[in-house]
């Protein structure tokens, strides 16, 4: 079994976090399998309806992450320091905290779904949809949030077997592309996202699985194995990001074909914008990993700059700026651009507080 005080090499480290890369892929893969079947067996503006408002449900989900990956962070750092029973009452905590914020953040979202999506462009039958599917979904938001949260607190537990991921920024590029290409825009966009959920699950449960390990050496003063982590994950990053962007653009025609080779033009718009999309893979690996190494190390503020950067700022910037150049192409690139200059980013944090965290 290996435990949080073991040394880790990149083999072990692979071993440890696969279970949560797995668990990040299934789960990813839940609204694959959800928009295939609509887009092939309700037509398009269904499964448009899906992408649509499918931002705004993640968003709600990922109370989850924050008490997951956060709770991981505190109750990692405080095994390192050999204070478990404390450990103990934070889990508790976490656990009560996350189902209660699950339950009013439902009933919130039933209230808020049609008004937010009728103000992001959505009318007539997509509006209807949209908010269908929404208010079905809310009524699982509290286990879904407590799943989340599960996924990352099993692992600090040294369980990461027992655990098998948009932000407000995916709700702009809806609003963007109903402006630049219509129903057909909001369509191609979420076979990307769908994608893009199963790669970034890759990423992100990586970041997960290692997280506490991170958390428990830092909480331990093995500023040896801290740099040994930052430097192995450097690299396994890389490594994945080179290969999710090769696959992307390999897969693309393929998969476009899965889920809209019924409608030939919006066939053709969903390959070209997998051939531009898929590079984002090449950063946006070490943004994700970035942030959550900040987390492990219990500096939220520096994380949470990461991940605001990241799809507040530069997202919604670019993908505001980038069509009045380039119309719809000027959508896809803003993608590329944000990681770009998130990946700029978190190496300037990296550097910054290198002498700070002793990695």
């Amino acid at each position: 079994m290996i435990q949080l005080s073991d040394h880790f090499d990149c083999g072990r480290l692979l071993r440890f976090t696969f279970p949560s890369i797995i668990m990040l892929v299934f789960t990813s893969i839940y609204g694959v399998v959800d928009g295939f079947f609509v887009s092939n067996f309700a037509g398009k503006i269904p499964f448009a309806a899906v992408n649509f408002i499918m931002p705004v449900l993640m968003i709600l989900g990922c109370a989850g992450f924050m008490f997951g990956t956060g709770g991981s962070a505190l109750i990692g750092r405080t095994l390192g320091q050999g204070k478990r029973e404390k450990a103990n009452e934070i889990f508790s905590l976490l656990v009560y905290a996350a189902a209660a914020s699950g339950a009013v953040l439902a009933v919130a979202g039933m209230a808020l779904l049609r008004p937010l999506a009728a103000l992001l462009g959505a009318q007539g039958q997509l509006l209807e949809d949209s908010v269908l599917y929404g208010r079905i979904i809310l009524l699982a938001l509290p286990c879904f949030i407590l799943q989340m949260a599960f996924q990352c607190l099993f692992v600090t537990a040294e369980k990461p077997k027992l655990g098998l991921a948009v932000t407000v920024a995916g709700m702009l590029y809806n609003l963007q592309l109903m402006r630049a290409a219509g129903e057909d825009g909001v369509a191609a966009y979420g076979v990307l996202m769908y994608v893009s959920l199963i790669f970034q699950g890759i990423f992100i449960g990586y970041s997960v699985g290692a997280a506490p390990v991170v958390s428990y050496h830092f909480g331990a003063g093995n500023r040896t194995e801290l740099k040994g982590l930052l430097r192995r994950s450097a690299a396994l990053t890389v490594l994945f990001s080179a290969a999710m962007c090769l696959a992307g653009e390999t897969l693309g025609r393929p998969l476009s074909l899965l889920f809209v080779g019924y409608d030939p033009a919006l066939m053709d718009m969903t390959v070209h914008a997998f051939s531009i999309f898929s590079i984002s893979f090449l950063f946006s690996g070490l943004a994700v990993f970035g942030s959550s190494f900040f987390t492990a190390l219990n500096d939220g503020l520096t994380s949470a700059l990461i991940s605001f950067l990241r799809t507040l700022v530069f997202q919604c910037a670019a993908v505001l700026v980038f069509p009045l150049i380039w119309q719809l192409d000027g959508i896809w690139w803003s993608i590329v651009a944000a990681e770009v200059m998130a990946v700029a980013v978190t190496a300037l944090f990296l550097a910054v507080n290198r002498g700070k965290y002793g990695y």
